[in-house]
């Protein structure tokens, strides 16, 4: 199930792991390989995370299965059960005729989530691992600036879809719209093109599914904070690509802390000011005000292309 000791580094780099977290990962396989109920558990981990695998919107929760992890093990066992899925994961990608370098980029989110364990709790681990749980199931995929996770509408969002016209019910597919971190900035261009890739990639691998919109539910699209960034900004541009699905009522501080700052359970009062960003965030807060999830969507017309955007992009923010 796992790679040998020899050739694991080289699926490592494959999956942006990063380079510091390789010699105490392979150091630990022969830990794993001679445990018999190590490798029994790593079986029941794949097992349940392929579990129903043509069903979009379940997502298997291994927190119980990887909390039973070896002593010693640690946060290491969760990358093993994500190594041993990798050949399943590529073959059903080869069934649907992705090309090996989308499955590598979305793969790579991997490293990306190991190296926010590191920044935030200094050891090795796998941040949010339910949420990698989508990626190695086949239900999202990096196409671009953006991911995109095969979707249903809920009780909530397909009435409002309908009185706009769609052709919307709970259960119509949908795509769920993801931004990751550590891509760089959040241009219109790299939008555009995420957006143009998405709807190739999805007529071509996943025909049957038409989704009818894109949705997203993140503070980045909080209207608040067009009161503190520039109408041209990359952020501001990026929501006005949304139409408001609902509101939420219920303030969502932590969101903007963890992803801007790298930690949910920052100081407010020391929080940092050096970009546009951090002192909307910061600033907001400490004059006693709340960030809240924003819910937008927008149609997604199938087959029919969007037109790229020429212009250029601004500023970082």
């Amino acid at each position: 199930m796992l790679p040998d000791g020899d050739d694991l580094p080289e699926l490592l780099l494959d999956l942006a792991v990063p380079h510091e977290e390789i010699n105490e990962l392979v150091a630990g396989l022969r830990r794993v390989n001679d445990d018999p109920g190590a490798l029994r558990l790593l079986r029941e981990c794949v097992e349940e995370l392929f579990r129903d695998p043509q069903e979009t919107g379940r997502t298997p929760d291994l927190a119980e299965l990887l909390d039973a992890a070896p002593a010693g093990l640690g946060g290491a066992f969760a990358v093993y059960v994500f190594l041993a899925a990798v050949p399943h994961t590529l073959a059903r990608h080869r069934e649907r005729g992705i090309p090996t370098e989308t499955s590598r980029r979305t793969l790579a989110d991997l490293g990306r989530h190991m190296a926010v364990h590191r920044r935030r709790y200094g050891t090795l681990g796998v941040h949010a691992r339910r949420w990698l749980v989508r990626h190695f199931r086949g239900e999202l995929y990096q196409l671009g600036r953006l991911q995109f996770e095969r979707a249903r509408l809920g009780q909530r969002s397909a009435p409002v879809l309908a009185a706009a016209g769609l052709d919307a019910v709970p259960g119509t597919p949908c795509l769920n719209l993801h931004i990751p971190d550590f891509h760089g900035p959040l241009t219109p261009a790299a939008c555009d093109r995420s957006l143009a890739l998405a709807r190739e990639f999805f007529a071509l691998h996943f025909p049957e599914e038409r989704p009818v919109a894109a949705l997203c539910h993140s503070w980045l699209l909080d209207p608040q904070l067009k009161q503190y960034l520039p109408a041209d900004s990359n952020i501001v541009r990026f929501q006005e690509r949304f139409r408001t699905a609902r509101e939420d009522t219920e303030p969502s501080d932590t969101e903007p802390v963890q992803f801007v700052f790298g930690a949910p359970d920052l100081p407010v009062a020391r929080l940092p000011r050096r970009t546009s960003v951090e002192r909307a965030v910061g600033d907001h807060l400490r004059a006693g005000g709340h960030w809240y999830i924003g819910h937008g969507w927008f149609p997604f017309p199938f087959p029919f292309p969007l037109p790229l955007t020429t212009e250029p992009a601004s500023g970082g923010a």
